[in-house]
């Protein structure tokens, strides 16, 4: 049965995490399955040497070390192509994505199971849909305009067909530190609006995936 992955790896748990929330309104206006990693609650393992050399060597010859290491890749990565849609909870940190986010991609980015130079992933098309939650703003016009590292990441990762090939669309909530930071308190409204704008991308995107799924 095709099923949603929700990559979750924001830090903050609950409500008080701007991206769970949003994610939130995406998986209320999707109907279907969802599997949920919740990379800040558990994360996976960073890459290892043994992880790294286990790719290589025949199962029959891992060390113990190896064959620890080929089992969380396997499991990840059969649960990544497993999925049908992707919806990715990964907020902006330092200008970039959480640690525990790279390392999952880490250990799924893998030549021969997800990644095949020369031709397309058996992952490309799946649709895929990124929160990124962050506390100013990075778009023209603002002083952090060119700093956000994340998006333009995750697109070469996730959408590039040479990569994972995803059919990807970005929701991008921001501002959110205004309500809390006393020199921002003017950007209350943008941030209000893009917290609304971002519910809204949300559901429409929750509940097109649905359709598409259970055509």
């Amino acid at each position: 049965m095709p099923y949603l992955l929700h990559i979750d790896s924001s830090a903050t748990p609950g409500n008080g995490s701007v991206s769970r929330r949003i994610a939130h309104s995406f998986r209320d206006a999707f109907t279907g399955p969802v599997v949920h990693r919740d990379l800040g609650l558990a994360p996976v393992p960073h890459l290892t040497a043994e992880g790294i050399t286990a790719r290589s060597t025949e199962r029959a010859e891992h060390t113990p070390g190896q064959a620890t290491a080929q089992a969380v890749q396997d499991e990840l990565i059969e649960e990544f192509l497993g999925a049908s849609a992707y919806l990715f909870t990964v907020p902006l940190y330092n200008l970039t994505m959480p640690s525990v986010f790279k390392a999952w991609l880490d250990q799924v980015m893998v030549f021969g199971r997800t990644l095949d130079a020369g031709a397309s992933p058996p992952s490309a098309g799946r649709p895929a849909t990124v929160i990124t939650a962050r506390g100013g703003g990075y778009g023209p016009g603002s002083p952090n305009h060119g700093l956000d590292h994340l998006v333009p990441s995750l697109q070469d990762i996730l959408a590039n067909p040479r990569m994972l090939g995803l059919d990807l669309r970005v929701i991008v909530p921001e501002l959110t530190h205004a309500p809390v930071v006393p020199a921002m308190a003017e950007l209350v409204p943008l941030h209000e609006a893009a917290m609304a704008d971002a519910h809204r991308q949300a559901v429409q995107q929750g509940e097109l995936l649905a359709k598409r799924l259970a055509a």
